[in-house]
């Protein structure tokens, strides 16, 4: 299963941008080579799989639009490669998919994946009784 496609890079980041990253062949850059980017998406498609695989059975029946984001924007980090500058927003942007995808992996955020909601853990009510008191005046005398 692919979370993002070669459309979804194009929309969020402009052909332009793809054409620079992968044309390796022309001078200047012409056209968008369709075997990097599969390779920059099936990269990021492993690297979701690794942390929701943890919480949810895959493949996911329905595709959340939030992965479609987070899978682009891991794709086009491992596009730019080694020359993504530590404070560019690619950069930024990576490191904030894999801090949401670790708490995907914590149970600390869910998605939704077109399965059913599972019952929130079902708690009984708290009981008290005050006339059993292990700690009286009595039994603590002398101590």
């Amino acid at each position: 299963m692919t979370y993002a496609v070669k459309q979804d890079l194009i929309d969020r980041f402009s052909s332009t941008e793809l054409v620079q990253l992968t044309d390796r062949t022309n001078i200047p850059p012409t056209t968008v080579d369709d075997v990097v980017v599969g390779r920059a998406l099936a990269d990021a498609d492993g690297v979701i799989h690794g942390y929701i695989g943890k919480q949810y059975a895959l493949p996911l029946s329905v595709v959340p639009p939030v992965l479609v984001k987070i899978a682009a924007d891991l794709a086009r980090y491992f596009l730019h490669g080694e020359a993504a500058d530590k404070d560019s927003i690619v950069t930024r942007n990576y490191n904030a998919a894999i801090s949401w995808l670790k708490d995907v992996a914590k149970g600390l955020v869910s998605i939704d994946d077109g399965g059913t909601v599972p019952e929130q853990a079902g708690g009984g009510a708290i009981r008290a009784n005050p006339s059993t008191r292990v700690f009286r005046r009595e039994t603590l005398k002398g101590l």
